[in-house]
Order: structure tokens, then sequence, then C-alpha cells
């Protein structure tokens, strides 16, 4: 019995130092993903994350799993922002509130998700396709919201919502003409109303 409490408290640190080492690859990864696109040398993570080569290989055995790793944080963490603005008050600015997150998302990530699906892999598709289907939930939750309040157009689909502001992150030249193609979209492209006579 000693043996064996002695043979799992061995395991535990390795499991511990497995998670870090795979922690400090995403977001190594992330970072790397983000300054010089999904093409970066596999060699540059490990050397930002401070680990060998065959560690990070170990984890992710090709690129196309760092980088469906690397994306599958990002669309959860999307997903979950949309959960929690269920919650914020006034439903119109939480709808737009995410809106935002995700043309930054589109903008940013676009060359990301592309990679990760160019091997045509038949279930690393489905993973795409299940997460897009999360988003597009997240849009419908918070779009109908803003309808009942009577601050979002009803007819407004939530598909109409993501692909006019898919096109506007895809048209944008960086994440801040996407927040205002975004803010546009919004508003109008009318100026302030004159004042009435009398």
């Amino acid at each position: 019995m000693a043996d064996a409490g002695r043979a799992a408290g061995t395991r535990r640190p390795r499991r511990t130092d497995a998670a870090r080492n795979a922690e400090l690859l995403l977001a190594a990864a992330r970072e790397l993903f983000d300054e010089r696109g999904p093409d970066v040398p596999l060699d540059d993570v490990a050397r930002r994350a401070g680990v060998g080569n065959a560690t990070l290989y170990r984890h992710f055995p090709t690129r196309s799993d760092l980088i469906v790793a690397v994306y599958a944080e990002e669309v959860t963490t999307l997903c979950e922002q949309g959960a929690a603005l269920l919650e914020a008050e006034p439903a119109e600015e939480a709808l737009f509130t995410w809106l935002e997150s995700f043309v930054v998302h589109v903008a940013t990530k676009r060359a990301l998700a592309l990679a990760g699906t160019d091997d045509n892999d038949e279930r690393r598709t489905e993973l795409f396709d299940h997460w897009h289907t999360s988003m597009r939930s997240a849009a419908r939750k918070l779009l109908a919201r803003a309808q009942r309040t009577g601050a979002v157009d009803p007819g407004l689909t939530a598909a109409d919502l993501l692909a006019l502001t898919s096109a506007a992150a895809i048209a944008a030249t960086g994440p801040e003409h996407a927040r205002r193609l975004l803010r546009l979209m919004r508003h109008g492209f009318a100026g302030p109303q004159p004042p009435r006579p009398g």
C-alpha cells in the first residue's frame, strides 16, 4: 500500500507539470499566432513557452492540433461571455458588447480558423461546425432578449446579424476598424436630426 501511495504521489506532479506545460504552450501559441499568423515555426512556440520541442509534440503532434486547441479556447471564451451577458442590462448594450467581441474574433482569428480546417479532416470539420453552432446560439439568445425590450428590429435574425458582422470583420483592416464598422451598422448612416421648429 505504501508503495502504491508513493507511486500515486510521483504520478500527480507529472500530471500537474503536463497540464502546466500545455497551458504554457497554448499561451505562447496564442501570442505568436496573433503576432505572426498560424504559420509561425513551431520551434518558436516551444521556445517562447520555455519547453523543449519534444514536449510540444507530445501535447500537440501536428500544427493543426495546436491551432485547433488555440481556436477552441477563443470560442469557449466568446460563448462564456455571451452566457454571462444574458444577465447584463440593458439588453441592447449586452448584445452589442458581445457583437464587438465577435467582430474582433472574426477580424483577428479568420486565418487561424481557416488554417485549422486546411487538411479537410472530417473530425476537425465537425469540431468547427460545433463551435460555430455554439456562437450562433449565443447570438440568437442575446438578440431575442434585446428584441423583447423593443431595442432591436423584431425582423432581424441571428443569421442576418452574424452575416453582417462577419462581412464587416472580413472587410476591416484590423480590430479597431472592425469595431468602427460595427458601430456604423448599429447606428446607421444618418447624421444628427435637425431640431424640430417650434
